[in-house]
C-alpha cells in the first residue's frame, strides 16, 4: 500500500478511537441513547474500514495473481481515477508490454523456423528427462512425425534418430543419418546437435538437413557463378564485334570510301578477328575441361616427377628471381598419368609465381608426406594469400584475377586430380598460400 492508503486508514482509525471515547464518556454520564448512537457510528466505521482494507488487499492480490499467471487481459483504464493504484497500474502495463513483445518475438521466430527447409527439433530438460519444446513443420511433414510433446512419444515415431541421440547421451553430435521415409529408398541426412542453457533452463537443438538438398544448393551456386563468368567473357567479345559490324555496315552504305574509311574498315576487321580468336580460345578451353581424357596411369617416382617439372619451369623462375626449394627426401612410387600430373604441377607453380610478383623475397617450397597410405604433395609460396572475397571462386572455370589469364588452370588441375581418385585443396596462411594434392 502507498502513503495515501495509510493516511486514509489512520484517519478512519482516529475517528473510531474518538467514537469509542465519546461512547464511553456518554455512557458514564448515563446518556444511554447518545452513547448507543455513537456506538452505532463507531461500529459503522469499523465495518467500513474492514471492507476498505479488504478491498485494497483483494485488488492487489488479483493484480499480482494475474501477473504471476501471465494473464494480461485486464484493462485498468476504467480505474484511471484511482490515484492510489497508479504505481500498480504502471507495473502491470510495463509487464504487459514486455509480455506482448515476447509473444510477438516468439511468433516471428516460430514462423521463421516453420518456413525453413531444415528439420528443427528443440528439446527442453526437466526433472524426468526431455520434453519437446519445438518441432517445426518441415520436420513433422518430411519425416511424417506428429507434433508430440514428450520424448518417448517421438521415440516411438522416429526411432532411427532418437536411438542415436540416446546412445550419445544427448551430447553434441555431427554425423550422417540414413532414414527410410514411407517405404521409399533410404535418404542421407546431416545430423547436427548442440546444447544451450539459459536462466537455469537447458535446451538441446537438433538439426536435420538433406545431403541432396545441400549438394543441389552448392551445384546451383556453382552454375550461377559459372554463368556469370561465361556471360562476362562472351559479352566482352560479342559487344565490340557487334559494334564494329554495325560500323562496317554504315560505311558500306556510302557511295564512296575515303582513305580514312578504308583505314577504319581495316582496323575493324582486325579487331573482329582478334575478338573471334579470343572466343575460339575460350570455347577450346571449355572443351578441354568438358572432354578431359581418362588418365593413362603408370608407375613413376615422385621425386623424378617433381624434378622434371622444375626443369621445365626453371628458366621462368630464374627470370623472376624465385627461389624454389624441393624438400622431398624420400622415394615414393605413385601411379599417375605423367603428362597430366606435370600439367597440374606446372599450373600450381605458375599460380605461385604470379602470387609472388609484388614480393621482394620470392620463395616456393615443395614438400610431401605419407598419411594413411595416401601421398600428399604441397606447393607453398610466400605471397599475400588468397583474398577472402574470392576464396569460393578460385576453382570456378574461367575465373581469374590476371589480365592475361584464361581462368582454367586450377579448374583443370582439380579435374585431373579427381580423375586420379584424389583431391586438390588449398590452405590460406598469413605468409602465403599452400595447395595440397592428395593421391590415393
Amino acid at each position: 500500500m502507498n502513503k495515501k492508503h495509510y493516511n486514509t486508514i489512520f484517519f478512519r482509525i482516529f475517528l473510531i478511537l474518538i467514537g469509542i471515547t465519546c461512547c464511553a464518556l456518554l455512557f458514564q454520564k448515563s446518556l444511554i441513547y447518545s452513547s448507543f448512537f455513537f456506538g452505532l457510528i463507531t461500529l459503522f466505521l469499523l465495518v467500513e474500514i474492514y471492507f476498505y482494507i479488504k478491498n485494497i488487499f483483494q485488488f492487489y492480490d488479483r493484480t499480482i495473481s494475474a501477473i504471476l499467471s501471465n494473464d494480461f487481459s485486464a484493462d485498468f483504464s476504467k480505474h484511471s481515477s484511482f490515484k492510489n493504484y497508479q504505481s500498480l497500474f504502471k507495473l502491470y502495463d510495463t509487464l504487459k508490454g514486455k509480455q506482448n513483445e515476447q509473444v510477438s518475438k516468439d511468433l516471428v521466430y516460430r514462423s521463421i523456423l516453420n518456413n525453413i527447409e531444415t528439420g528443427v527439433l528443440i528439446l527442453q530438460k526437466d526433472q524426468d528427462g526431455w520434453n519437446i519444446f519445438l518441432l517445426n513443420d518441415y520436420f513433422s511433414k518430411h519425416f511424417q512425425v506428429p507434433k508430440v510433446s514428450k520424448w518417448h512419444y517421438l521415440k516411438n515415431q522416429f526411432p532411427a534418430l532418437c536411438i542415436i541421440i540416446e546412445e550419445r547421451n544427448f551430447e553434441e553430435i555431427k554425423t550422417t543419418l540414413q532414414v527410410r521415409i514411407d517405404k521409399q529408398d533410404s535418404q542421407t541426412f546431416i545430423l547436427q546437435t548442440s546444447k544451450t542453457k539459459t536462466f537455469d533452463q537447458e535446451y538441446y537443438v537438433i538439426l536435420l538437413d538433406s545431403i541432396q538438398k545441400v549438394i543441389e544448393k552448392k551445384e546451383k551456386e556453382a552454375w550461377i557463378n559459372l554463368m556469370k563468368v561465361i556471360s562476362h567473357e562472351l559479352m566482352n567479345s560479342i559487344t565490340p564485334i557487334r559494334s564494329l559490324t554495325q560500323n562496317l555496315n554504315d560505311l558500306m552504305q556510302q557511295e564512296s570510301l575515303s582513305k580514312e574509311d578504308l583505314e577504319d574498315i581495316k582496323q575493324s576487321v582486325s579487331t573482329i578477328i582478334h575478338r573471334s580468336d579470343h572466343l575460339q580460345n575460350f570455347v577450346e578451353s571449355y572443351r578441354k575441361l568438358a572432354m578431359l581424357p581418362t588418365p593413362n596411369k603408370e608407375k613413376i617416382e615422385l621425386n623424378s616427377l617433381i624434378e622434371s617439372t622444375l626443369q621445365i619451369m626453371n628458366p621462368l623462375f630464374k627470370k623472376e628471381n624465385i627461389n624454389v626449394k624441393n624438400t622431398i627426401e624420400f622415394n615414393r612410387w605413385i601411379l599417375v598419368d605423367k603428362l597430366q600430373m606435370e600439367q597440374v604441377l606446372i599450373n600450381l607453380l605458375t599460380n605461385s609465381m604470379y602470387a609472388l610478383e609484388e614480393k621482394l623475397e620470392k620463395t616456393i617450397e615443395i614438400s610431401s608426406e605419407i598419411k594413411n597410405n595416401r601421398t600428399f604433395i604441397t606447393i607453398s609460396d610466400s605471397g599475400s594469400g588468397i583474398d577472402a572475397e574470392i576464396e569460393d571462386k578460385i576453382f570456378l572455370p574461367f575465373f581469374t584475377t590476371r589480365k592475361d589469364g584464361a581462368g582454367i588452370g586450377l579448374t583443370l588441375s582439380k579435374n585431373i586430380i579427381e580423375a586420379h581418385g584424389g583431391y586438390l585443396n588449398y590452405k590460406n596462411e598469413n605468409d602465403g598460400t599452400s595447395f595440397i594434392i592428395c593421391l590415393i
